[in-house]
């Protein structure tokens, strides 16, 4: 027994230090990209909003509008029965505004431009091309993340925007088809229950979503060990962690900018 307690507290021990460790390591490289902003190259910037943001536009709209629907149809009956059935656009548009649309757009964009960061910064870590940078006086922070970070932090409240119209349009098509309620009630509920902060706080919430993902994924990228094995437990470490602080972070932001801030 104290064998086996002994053993399990080693363990916890072990775990513990190495997370204050890697946490350490990411705020760290999180500050050094916050100093070298200055240092963006601009060309190099709008070519990763181009290919970070706009490529990942289809998958945010297709989840999010099926997410809008499947909220319609879950809501929308049911408020037709209690006689709330001029609620329903409203209700729909502030959960995409204030969680559905800034959550479902930061894990589909960790799922896929995450793990794109991670595996293309750890390939350049595995085949030295990082350290032939350094050779050539370049730093790596400023070549690799810093354009990578602003390009998220600028997309991704871009895409929420895109994310809370297909999804208000998705409950639209479902309220209207599946329920009989008439566009102008759906629209006018809109109009009524929501307020530009619903909109306006899921884009805040897009913007430190997409710092996570953009410095989870380098963290990863430049920590990969050698071989396309370590390439491969990077991408999925960057994946689940950027998740799990996306919907941790989320809670705490929900808190600030719609319970104490309203």
């Amino acid at each position: 027994m104290d064998k086996n307690f002994t053993l399990l507290c080693e363990y916890v021990g072990k775990f513990i230090i190495k997370a204050c460790a890697s946490t350490g390591k990411i705020v760290n490289l999180f500050l050094e990209t916050c100093h070298r902003l200055r240092e963006a190259n601009v060309a190099e910037t709008v070519r990763q909003m181009a290919k970070l943001g706009t490529d990942s536009l289809p998958i945010v709209v297709v989840t999010t509008m099926c997410t809008g629907m499947v909220l319609a149809v879950q809501t929308a009956k049911e408020f037709v029965r209690f006689g709330a059935a001029n609620s329903v656009g409203g209700i729909v548009a502030i959960a995409m505004g204030r969680e559905l649309a800034p959550v479902l757009a930061g894990v589909v964009v960790a799922g896929r431009i995450g793990a794109a960061i991670a595996a293309e910064i750890g390939t350049m870590k595995v085949t030295e091309q990082i350290d032939a940078l350094r050779v050539m006086a370049t730093n790596p922070i400023s070549y690799l993340v810093v354009p990578r970070f602003i390009a998220i932090v600028l997309m991704l409240p871009i895409l929420i925007i895109f994310a809370n119209v297909v999804g208000s349009v998705g409950g639209w098509i479902v309220a209207t088809n599946y329920a009989d309620i008439s566009s102008y009630a759906y629209i006018d509920s809109i109009r009524v229950f929501t307020e530009p902060w619903d909109l306006v706080g899921g884009m805040i919430k897009g913007g430190f979503f997409g710092a996570i993902i953009a410095i989870v994924g380098c963290h990863k990228g430049l920590g990969a060990q050698q071989g396309a094995e370590g390439v491969g437990i990077a991408t999925t470490a960057s994946v689940v962690l950027s998740i799990i602080l996306i919907f941790v972070t989320n809670y705490f932001l929900s808190v600030i900018l719609f319970v104490q801030g309203g």
